[in-house]
């Protein structure tokens, strides 16, 4: 998933401009790969078996989100801190963009009543509030928000490390989950989409998932240290349960996406003098090779040509090494800018898209002209989310994480760190 620039005048920063840069070409990519299916079905057609362009963007993005969200929480030092952070910056525009959606569903641009037919409307509530419903069987109200159950996933795990202090860890993590990915798919280890789900029942399972996820945030958060101890360790063994086992992607996708977001943190613990090149272009290495192998032995299916897959993941990864070698330079302001606004890129073009499907429908042939329009309404779209929406939420929750910081007497530690 995108993220927002650490500060207002990140662009002044080659670093954080590098990162603006990258998230602005991941969403862009994204938004390119779903806007082919309306306006461009001939050039899908012909490109998707070679690149998979949506996954060319979503393995950059989680490349960066583990670059930053680890950094995120050691700078602060603060589990409590952490989470609140994250929750201001992730639910304001989620909320719209849901909201968004369902009007439209009530005004008939689109039909999630096929996907939604015999579930429970308050299971399914429940599951997006926690944002693990693409790991609860529970298809989502808008299908890009699968990656925020994997971000989400990411967090539990790091706070977990950061709380039994196996942070300095996160290249040994990479490589184990990469490895066990590899294994699962040389063995053909595939368990079925939404296992768990189906064994237990979705509605039980979003229940104790929703129950787990309360406990490991709120005593994750505790000043003690046995509750923040237990709390931490419950969200990493929900992660954990549900990723592999109750995914809709292959498990060893799953575990390589886990391993992807690990690596970004292991790149940027080198480049911060926390370890060392040579270790994390080792796990660099076995990642790729894991990943690529893993993507050859699952083989080719109807929804799944493991060339273009395969090509994505090497130009993401080298997308995201290529900026890192620039990491003195200063990066055009148009990509910067579109980083900052990545996240409503990201979330709001399907709901465009609907719209326009709903409107125009789709092109049988390619049209540059309506791919051309469709960003051109986009971007500024984009721009007002941005400065109306998630401008908005970042700043009531920098308010609460100063009440918390001064509710502590400005011991960060109280709340959550060691």
């Amino acid at each position: 998933m995108p993220r927002p620039p650490a500060a207002p005048g990140s662009t002044g920063s080659p670093r954080l401009g590098r990162l603006d840069a990258l998230r602005g070409i991941a969403a862009l990519l994204v938004a390119v790969d779903h806007s082919s299916y309306s306006f461009m079905p001939e050039f899908r057609e012909r490109v998707m078996p070679e690149l998979n362009i949506g996954r060319y963007g979503v393995m950059l993005f989680f490349l960066v989100s583990g670059y930053v969200i680890p950094a995120s929480l050691e700078r602060r030092g603060c589990v409590r801190s952490f989470w609140i952070g994250r929750a201001h910056r992730v639910y304001p525009l989620w909320a719209v963009v849901v909201g968004s959606a369902l009007v439209l569903n009530l005004l008939g641009f689109t039909r999630l009543g096929a996907r939604f037919e015999g579930r429970n409307p308050l299971t399914v509530a429940v599951a997006h509030a926690t944002l693990l419903q693409e790991l609860l069987g529970t298809p989502s109200v808008v299908l890009v928000l699968w990656t925020l159950s994997y971000e989400l996933a990411f967090y539990l795990l790091v706070v977990t490390l950061f709380t039994v202090r196996l942070h300095p860890r996160s290249g040994t993590v990479s490589v184990v989950l990469g490895v066990l990915a590899a294994v699962s798919a040389t063995v053909a280890f595939v368990p079925p989409a939404s296992a768990l789900s189906l064994a237990v029942g979705t509605g039980p399972l979003v229940a104790l998932a929703s129950a787990a996820l309360v406990f490991a945030v709120l005593c994750g958060s505790s000043g003690r240290y046995e509750l923040r101890v237990t709390g931490a360790v419950a969200g990493g063994v929900l992660a954990l349960v549900l990723v592999p086992f109750n995914g809709t992607v292959p498990l060893w996708e799953g575990l390589v996406i886990l391993a992807v977001m690990f690596l970004g943190t292991a790149v940027r613990r080198a480049e911060s003098g926390e370890s060392t090149w040579p270790r994390a272009a080792r796990t660099a290495l076995v990642v790729v090779v894991c990943a690529a192998g893993s993507a050859y032995e699952h083989g080719d299916t109807a929804t799944f040509a493991r060339r273009g897959w395969i090509t994505a993941f090497l130009l993401a990864v080298l997308t995201f090494g290529a900026a890192l070698a620039l990491r003195g330079t200063r990066f055009p302001r148009a990509l910067t800018w579109l980083g900052t606004v990545s996240y409503s890129v990201y979330l709001v073009h399907p709901v465009l898209l609907a719209v326009s499907d709903g409107v125009i429908g789709r092109c049988r042939r390619d049209s540059l002209v309506l791919e051309a329009v469709f960003f051109a309404v986009l971007l500024p779209l984009c721009a007002l989310t941005h400065r109306f929406v998630e401008v908005p939420g970042q700043a009531r929750g920098r308010k609460r994480i100063r009440r918390v910081t001064e509710g502590t007497g400005g011991n960060l530690f109280a709340s959550g760190g060691d």
